[in-house]
């Protein structure tokens, strides 16, 4: 049995929780062909089995996936062996057109959306329960009490938050704790080596609070692979400005193709040449050396896929290909970062002494 097979599961706890779970999450936006695209069943099943084989425990998936085929399939693959998984599914996004109570962060879609995502998966309960995007419409309070309820009545046992700003997700929780609710014990991000906006605030703010730290889309939808070529921006751009794209499909797909972005990936590819390992392992064990991440989200398509996701976990990166790849992709942080960190305020705050923390 090879190394990825055994590391998947060294589980680790999912923030200021009890909750076990692997470092690699199984993403399953592609589970199901709804939307045009995707994997079907077969294929869906054969990529459960060998993250399960490999230890895997850690299953994410939403209401609004492939209009609810994914749940039905995340249902159906665990069924009679329910209690090995964590499951974590999620509300918010519309799942009726027309219709704003099937949508947002409200108490009436959050109940109407967990007793949906019960049915589906054929399931009494859900492992982790998240909201999907914040909608700057709902009180803070209908929002924690209606999770803390859920809690309560043994339908979800942990919440979580995804793509919200981390003053919000600190004002959700530090009213929860108020109160005597439950919090949110981790948060997913939009995070990857050619975009680390996330370092600003939200990473800081998990480590600070707390919270686990989940990238969705680690590997760029493909752009750190070196899947797409300056010649496919070109042809992105075009496909743009003749109003043909279309964001959820393979076909006409935009990725945000951009010279930053493709420089970056020609230096994953240097450094995944030099170690002989690929460009996709490169770049996730790059996210999984950040600290405060706690376990990244797989959106593998294929069983080849998900085998050289696996393959992350078989080596550990240098010091130098990791400066090499954080000077590629570096950012600014901007204000106040940049000015409360700099050597001239760091002297007036100090008291020109060195403090060690």
């Amino acid at each position: 049995m090879s190394q990825a097979l055994t590391r998947l599961d060294h589980y680790r706890l999912l923030g200021n929780s009890g909750l076990r779970i692997s470092p690699l999450c199984l993403g399953t936006m592609t589970f199901g062909t709804a939307w045009g695209w995707g994997s079907d069943k077969d294929t869906c099943r054969t990529i459960w089995d060998r993250y399960t084989e490999a230890g895997g425990n850690f299953i994410d998936t939403a209401n609004f996936y492939t209009n609810g085929e994914s749940e039905e399939f995340v249902g159906e693959f665990m069924a009679g062996n329910r209690e090995r998984f964590v499951v974590g599914t999620k509300y918010t996004l519309k799942t009726t057109d027309g219709d704003p109570n099937a949508a947002g962060n409200g108490r009436k879609n959050m109940v109407q959306a967990v007793e949906a995502s019960l049915r589906r998966m054929k399931t009494d309960y859900i492992d982790l329960y998240w909201l999907h995007a914040w909608d700057f419409t709902t009180p803070v309070d209908e929002v924690m009490r209606a999770f803390d309820d859920l809690v309560r009545a043994g339908k979800v046992i942990y919440i979580a938050i995804s793509d919200t700003p981390a003053w919000k997700i600190a004002q959700l929780n530090t009213y929860a704790e108020a109160h005597a609710l439950s919090r949110f014990i981790a948060t997913q991000v939009h995070y990857h080596m050619a975009m680390r906006d996330v370092e600003r605030d939200i990473l800081p703010m998990c480590r600070e609070l707390g919270l686990g730290c989940m990238p969705w889309s680690p590997l760029a939808s493909g752009i750190l692979t070196g899947k797409y070529t300056r010649d496919d921006m070109a042809k992105e751009k075009k496909l743009i400005e003749s109003g043909d794209a279309n964001p959820f499909g393979m076909d006409n797909r935009i990725v945000g193709l951009t010279e930053a972005k493709l420089k970056v990936a020609d230096v994953v590819q240097n450094v995944a040449t030099a170690i002989g390992q690929t460009p996709a392992q490169v770049a996730l064990n790059w996210l999984l050396t950040k600290d405060g991440i706690t376990s990244i989200i797989l959106g593998a398509r294929t069983l080849k896929q998900l085998e050289d996701n696996l393959g992350c976990l078989d080596f550990t990166l240098a010091e130098d290909h990791i400066d090499q790849l954080e000077t590629a992709s570096a950012i600014t942080l901007g204000f106040p970062h940049d000015m409360i960190q700099g050597e001239f305020v760091r002297d007036l705050v100090t008291g020109g002494t060195t403090i060690e923390q």
